[in-house]
């Protein structure tokens, strides 16, 4: 019996039973050993010598192995069919070795790029050693990525405190999005004109052309600047005589794309799908491990972290073969399309990402699909199938005509195109293919040369030049790969780590950089600008490769970058932290001090007038602030530019005085999660979050305190005993008695809520949940007065929509205005519901108005007092941990 590795669990299934009975096959779960978190993992003193850790999980999964390989007669490692499945391969084999599980058992390496019986069949006939080129290329890399981000960090740390981390691949992608965001900034829209002209043909067909020169001076997009000059060039139009000079029908071709890479996968699921890229790479795992379908599970697609574009000869013959069948002879090429990667460092040569049988149609498999996969894999579909289709015949058609107005002349010219030959395009049915330029596809009317034209109407629309758009997941994804930045399988986590990291957000689907993520941008390339370097990361990138194809040393590679870029980091310890911020006002000028509306210098102080803003460092960040402090306290959130409030900003402490009972200064902080008020230092310290609708502007000392004292004490609860409080929690302000909790309305409600108003509160809640949230339940019982002295029910006090009122059978008699719910007595109500009943002569009028007058009700019975009972049973479900 042999010992299969693989990755995933699901993988590990799946090929057990292709592989049958002989077989063990046990999932590593990824990578088995990291690098730990903390400084000396790898010793650049020791020649690089590097520190692994097993962690508590892999451990457990590495016992299983160790165990199996006691009665086994090898082992086939299995693991995917990159570079990092190599490096877990060799971690496994690592770890096997030190435990001394493999002795004088055969180990071999086995690749497949698809989860089908053939395709692991044929991998296990073909066995190789461990490509050690391949684990160096993935030690380098690891190696950097450490070193980089634990050298880089502490610096950011202490030259830039709030800032969270720095990485080889992170910070320079990180950069791209704030090179942009400071490009659009910059921009200066421009004005200008564009004008059409409809034209009707003399068989009253019509059509639109452009203006394209006017008086024998050709027009580029923006020579119409002003309304006076459009206003005039139509003048000229509405009097001139319009006839076609020439009309050219040309015969142009569109060829298909080449089938997906990872990043044009990442891509065309944002586009086409509205996926994330690390969505769109957990929908495709589970395409690439298999799908059960008729009982067998099996991989629907290749493996989906590539940079080839290529796919298998056979998998190009079964194309074919579904071009033929599904589309027509007509739809296929003499000979099989050839492809190849055009992305700069295209990785390992990998198949491109395509389905493992292509006669399994998206229809076919649709039922054994959730939503996400059928969607992934139709796109995945299509595109495989139309790289090897015949390519589109489109004629395109140029229409020049010539407007005559005595001796003045203008060109416009009409453009479109129509579809001969749909070719690859039928495999889209309803999608325009992804590759496409912005071409004009409208349709042309039948127009002769010569011939004269009628003038039908004339537009001229203002436009304005438009900013560069803001990078998206998949236009930052095709940035990435252009400039050989990173690889397909780290694209997803990249990005990923950038959102979680608070440097970029995503609104819209457009990555919007944070103002932290400008500081640390704006701080690299200010002092580290080589290491953010577009070229620099991918020449770095290009050596990794090199490695992997065993033309360079490994730690050669990581002795020339240390070199250089630990001298660079000493040199940067020790600069002052005034010079880094004098550096960090230049170079984000227009996030720090926006232009001001009124015209003002941007750095003048608005609240004194004297001093200047400058960024300012806090504990938890950076923040505008004035240099006159402490005379002048004003401070600004980086990135507000309203440059009029003054408030805490990231990390901008302001201080609101002592608490005059502990005498521990109360301050006005901003951390991760907003703004908060502070008493004291230190983990003992009480803090407490702002509200929603208080803004850290409006915060003075009398507030601060307040919020600190929170929870309150409101009163004992009159049936219970029971302390009922008030409070501000993760879902609002709250009242809490017994351990069930009720919602206040507003934050203020906490601070001024008296008894009366929190048991009613209490009650409505306990009525709520037992009558499951039903419109129109009773509300539950205030006040037990006891049984009516004519019998017929209870009488209670309760409170409803429009206040408390007395209850008695089907008779609601409201309370006075200013009568308390709790102090009602039974004489009080019996005469009020006397009164009800006597002007609404309905439900027990009768027993009623035997009450009335109050003295008599009185004497003939004057009744037991009922014994006091809880205001409103707590219901079943209530649990003190959980706020209504």
């Amino acid at each position: 019996m042999d010992v299969v590795v693989v990755e995933s669990p699901a993988k590990a299934k799946t090929i057990n039973k292709y592989l049958g009975k002989n077989y063990k096959v046990l999932a590593s779960f990824g990578h088995v050993r990291d690098l730990p978190a903390k400084d000396g993992s790898v010793r650049p003193d020791e020649d690089f010598a590097m520190s692994w850790e097993v962690d508590g999980p892999s451990a457990k999964r590495l016992a299983d192995i160790v165990k199996a390989m006691k009665d086994a007669d090898g082992l086939i490692l299995a693991t995917d069919p990159d570079r990092e499945g190599e490096a877990i391969s060799w971690h496994v084999l690592e770890v096997l070795r030190q435990k001394k599980a493999i002795k004088d058992k055969s180990v071999s390496r086995v690749v497949f790029n698809a989860i089908t019986k053939q395709s692991v069949l044929d991998a296990m006939a073909n066995p190789r050693a461990i490509d050690a080129p391949l684990v160096d290329a993935y030690l380098a890399r690891r190696a950097l990525d450490y070193l980089v981000g634990f050298t880089l960090s502490p610096v950011l740390w202490r030259k830039l405190p709030g800032a969270r981390s720095a990485g080889r691949v992170q910070s320079v992608s990180l950069r791209l999005v704030c090179d942009r965001e400071a490009e659009i900034e910059r921009f200066i829209r421009e004005e200008y004109w564009l004008i059409g002209v409809v034209l009707g043909t003399p068989r009253s067909e019509s059509f639109e052309a452009r203006l394209t020169a006017f008086d024998g001076k050709k027009l580029q997009k923006l020579d119409i600047k002003t309304q006076d000059q459009a206003i005039a060039i139509k003048a000229m139009l509405d009097g001139a005589s319009f006839k076609a000079l020439s009309v050219e029908a040309k015969p142009t071709r569109r060829n298909p794309a080449a089938p997906f890479t990872t990043s044009t996968m990442q891509q065309a699921a944002s586009s086409r799908l509205g996926y994330s890229a690390s969505r769109t790479m957990q929908v495709a795992q589970r395409l690439y491990e298999g799908i059960d379908i008729g009982g067998e599970t099996t991989g629907l697609i290749t493996y989906m972290r590539t940079d080839g574009v290529q796919m298998a000869p056979e998998a190009i013959e079964a194309a074919r073969a579904t071009i033929a069948k599904e589309f027509g002879a007509r739809y296929l090429p003499d000979k099989p399309r050839q492809y190849s990667a055009k992305a700069k460092n295209a990785q390992e040569a990998h198949e491109a990402v395509r389905p493992t049988d292509f006669s399994r149609t998206p229809a076919s498999v649709r039922a054994h699909l959730d939503n996400d996969q059928a969607r992934l894999y139709e796109l995945i579909w299509k595109r495989a199938i139309a790289s090897q289709m015949q390519p589109a015949e489109i004629e395109r058609t140029t229409v020049e005509i010539e407007a005559v107005n005595d001796a003045r002349t203008a060109n416009l010219r009409a453009v479109g195109s129509v579809i001969r030959f749909d070719g690859f395009i039928a495999a889209y049915t309803d999608q325009k293919e992804e590759d496409t330029d912005d071409e004009d596809e409208r349709r042309l009317p039948e127009i002769r040369a010569d011939e004269t034209l009628k003038r039908e109407k004339i537009d001229a629309v203002k436009h304005s030049t438009e900013p560069p758009p803001r990078y998206s997941e998949a236009s930052l994804i095709k940035k990435m790969e252009e400039l050989g930045i990173g690889r397909p399988s780290t694209y997803a986590a990249t990005l990923k780590t950038l959102e979680d990291r608070e440097y970029v957000k995503v609104d819209k689907r457009k990555l919007i950089p944070e103002a932290k993520g400008r500081l640390v941008t704006a701080f690299l390339e200010s002092f580290f600008r080589r290491y953010v370097e577009y070229d620099f990361t991918a020449a770095l990138e290009e050596k990794l490769d090199e490695i992997s194809d065993g033309r360079l040393a490994w730690k050669d590679v990581l002795r020339d970058f240390w070199r250089e870029f630990s001298g660079s980091v000493e040199e940067i310890k020790e600069l002052r932290v005034t010079d880094v911020l004098e550096a960090l006002n230049e170079e984000l000028a227009p996030l720090v001090f926006p232009a001001r509306e009124d015209g003002t210098e941007p750095r003048s102080c608005p609240k004194c007038g004297e001093g200047q803003l400058s960024l300012k460092l806090g504990r938890y960040g950076a923040f505008v602030g004035c240099s006159n402090y402490p005379e002048c306290g004003f401070t600004r959130q980086l990135g507000d530019g309203n440059g009029n409030g003054e408030q805490a900003g990231d990390g901008g402490d302001r201080a609101l005085g002592a608490d005059p009972h502990t005498g521990e200064e109360i301050a006005l902080k901003s951390g991760r999660f907003g703004p908060y008020v502070q008493r004291g230092e230190g983990k003992e310290a009480k803090r407490a979050s702002l509200p929603k609708g208080w803004t850290p502007d409006s915060i003075d000392h009398e507030k601060a305190m307040a919020l600190l004292s929170l929870p309150r004490n409101v009163g004992q609860h009159p049936e219970s005993g029971k302390m009922i409080s008030a409070g501000l929690g993760r879902y609002g302000p709250f009242l809490l008695h017994d351990g069930v909790y009720a919602n206040l309305e507003t934050i203020e409600d906490v601070f001024s809520v008296g008894i009366n108003r929190a048991v009613s509160v209490l009650a409505e809640k306990a009525a709520s949940k037992a009558g499951g949230g039903r419109r129109g339940a009773t509300a539950a019982a205030l006040k037990d007065l006891g049984d009516h002295p004519d019998g017929g029910g209870k009488i209670t006090v309760r409170d409803g929509k429009y206040g408390p009122y007395v209850n008695y059978g089907k008779v609601n008699a409201t309370l006075p205005k200013g009568k308390e719910p709790l102090t009602v007595t039974v004489e009080d109500a019996l005469a009020l519901i006397a009164e009800k009943a006597g002007k609404s002569g309905g439900g027990k009028a009768a027993s009623a108005r035997k009450a009335a007058p109050k003295k008599a009700a009185t004497k003939k019975a004057a009744p037991k007092k009922a014994p006091a009972k809880a205001a409103a049973k707590k219901p079943a479900a209530a649990s003190a941990g959980k706020k209504g």
